[in-house]
């Protein structure tokens, strides 16, 4: 009886182990797949006259709900991005909203630069 028990014991065992190896290799897939399908975006803005950082300002990706603001180095950061072409607009008090169309965003390209002029 003993032997029967030890046996069912250690084929279950051996399945559990099985089935928690398996599982870990389909997640690990997953998010590799998911890693290299999104990147960063990055950028800054700065006055055009002067060229001075511009802090707080609202950098959008026209025809969504992701939108970000500039940080006190006038440097913004959009997270998990699709590669592909997107608008993106930047709008300021006092300054002329910015729309640059068909930004390419890809691993070889994910840095921006926008000069924002005030308004007349």
């Amino acid at each position: 009886m003993k032997k029967i028990f030890l046996a069912i014991l250690a084929t279950t065992m051996f399945l559990a182990s099985y089935a928690e190896k398996n599982t870990e290799s389909k997640s690990s897939e997953a998010e590799k797949e998911t890693a290299v399908q999104t990147i960063d975006f990055t950028g800054s803005i700065i006055d055009q006259v002067s060229s001075e950082a511009l802090v707080g300002v609202e950098v959008q990706i026209e025809g969504t709900d992701i939108k970000t603001y500039t940080d006190f180095d006038g440097n913004f950061k959009f997270e998990n991005l699709k590669p592909g072409k997107y608008n993106v607009v930047a709008s300021y008090i006092s300054y002329e909203k910015s729309k640059l169309e068909n930004i390419e965003v890809s691993q070889a390209n994910s840095d921006l630069k926008i000069e924002l002029e005030t308004t007349k």
